[in-house]
């Protein structure tokens, strides 16, 4: 029986294990993950398939050296919009996910309105990037550029099971 506080998606500590285990590594094949959490092979699959399907797991993904492909700098823009209804906030933000070089966009609250991080090989990409990409999206009243010297800590999810209850 599911506690009533309890929602049926909810996942339970063996799903938090699982989840933990594929967030370090997402090409673990169904019996090493179930060795892993202390399960046999088929209920395993079966909670993973059910955290695929209700979205927990949102995708599998290989994640890639950047500086390996030549992009060695992580620049972090922030942008003030001239205006700030829907249509132009919809619009910017459908603009940051058609370039490539942004590999996060959030609006934001507080001094600017989006907080953007850029992926770029040296300052002259960064600059064709302002000049040829950024800028010519329309509404831009200013930016402020900060370039990130050194990456303390690079994860692109949470561990469920180091994170506090919510």
């Amino acid at each position: 029986m599911i506690p009533r506080n309890k929602r049926q998606d909810e996942p339970d500590q063996t799903d938090l294990r699982i989840l933990s285990a594929l967030q370090e590594d997402g090409r673990l094949t169904t019996n090493a993950l179930a060795e892993k959490v202390g399960l046999s092979p088929s209920p395993c699959w079966t909670r993973v398939k059910r955290l695929e399907e209700n979205g927990t797991i949102e995708k599998y993904v290989a994640v890639l050296d950047q500086k390996v492909l030549g992009f060695t700098n992580v620049v972090f823009v922030e942008i003030t919009l001239d205006k700030h209804d829907d249509k132009i906030l919809d619009h910017f933000g459908e603009a940051l996910t058609r370039i490539p070089e942004v590999v996060e966009a959030y609006l934001v609250t507080g001094e600017y309105d989006y907080f953007v991080k850029v992926v770029v090989s040296g300052t002259d990409h960064y600059e064709r990037f302002l000049r040829e990409t950024l800028y010519r999206i329309p509404g831009i009243r200013q930016t402020r550029t900060t370039f990130g010297l050194r990456t303390l800590k690079r994860a692109i999810s949470i561990d469920p099971l180091k994170m506090p209850k919510p």
